[in-house]
Order: structure tokens, then sequence, then C-alpha cells
């Protein structure tokens, strides 16, 4: 009986001792990993509506490979831009995607196209522009 207490006064010393240290793993590991998403998540493109139909139509000629459309997405975002409507890194990492897409890789630029959209939260008040001319 005084062998069974010592085996389990060990274990139970093991466990005490192994706690600790696996608790501290398992909470750098999520901090790692807020840390990776943070510096990892694409940027935002700002609240513009405009902006956003622009870049859905840029993702729509990204996926069915229409170069024409795509430049014409291209020059409406780079005039968004312009016009302080969407932010430089937003605009800058869409151009990367564009070049991409050009350069013959349109599955990858979709996906992260796709990544780029999913990731927007459109916090505050929807940009409205008016219309040509008005």
């Amino acid at each position: 009986m005084a062998g069974r207490l010592s085996v389990e006064s060990e274990e139970t010393s093991l466990r005490e001792r192994f706690a600790p240290i696996v608790l501290c793993l398992l909470i750098a590991g999520a901090a790692g990993y807020a840390l990776y998403y943070y510096w990892t998540r694409p940027p935002q493109m700002g609240t513009s509506d405009e902006v956003f139909k622009t870049v859905d139509a840029l993702y729509t000629a990204v996926r069915s490979h229409d170069e024409k459309r795509m430049g014409e997405c291209q020059q409406k975002l780079k005039s968004l831009r312009d016009a302080n409507h969407l932010p430089a890194a937003a605009a800058d990492s869409l151009d990367a995607m564009i070049s991409k897409a050009k350069s013959g890789d349109w599955d990858h630029a979709a996906r992260q196209l796709y990544d780029f959209m999913i990731a927007q939260r459109r916090e505050g008040p929807i940009e409205k522009h008016s219309p040509r001319g008005k």
C-alpha cells in the first residue's frame, strides 16, 4: 500500500510540474497565432460603395480571365485611389493581384482576391458616390 501511494504522489507531482509549462505553451501558441493573423491580414479598402462594386467586378473579370474587363476595373480603381476613396495600401494590394493575373497566374490571383474580399469589414458609414455630372 505504501508503494501505491508513492506512485500516485509521483504522478501528481509530475502533473503539477508540467501543467504550468503546458499552459504557457498553449498561451504562447494562441498569442503567436493572433500576431500572425494580425500581420498577414489584407488591408481594408474603406467604406466606398463604388470601390466594393469595382472590386466585385474585378473578381468576376479575374475568374473569367477577361483581360479587357480587368483593365477597365484597374483604371476605375486607379481613379478611386486618386480621388481618395481607396486607401493606398488596399490599392497596392489589388494592383499586385492584377499583375499576378496579367502574368498568367489567374487562379492564384482569384484566390488572393477572394481572400482579400472576405477579410473586408465595412465599418462606418457607407460612402455613396454621386453619378457623374451631378
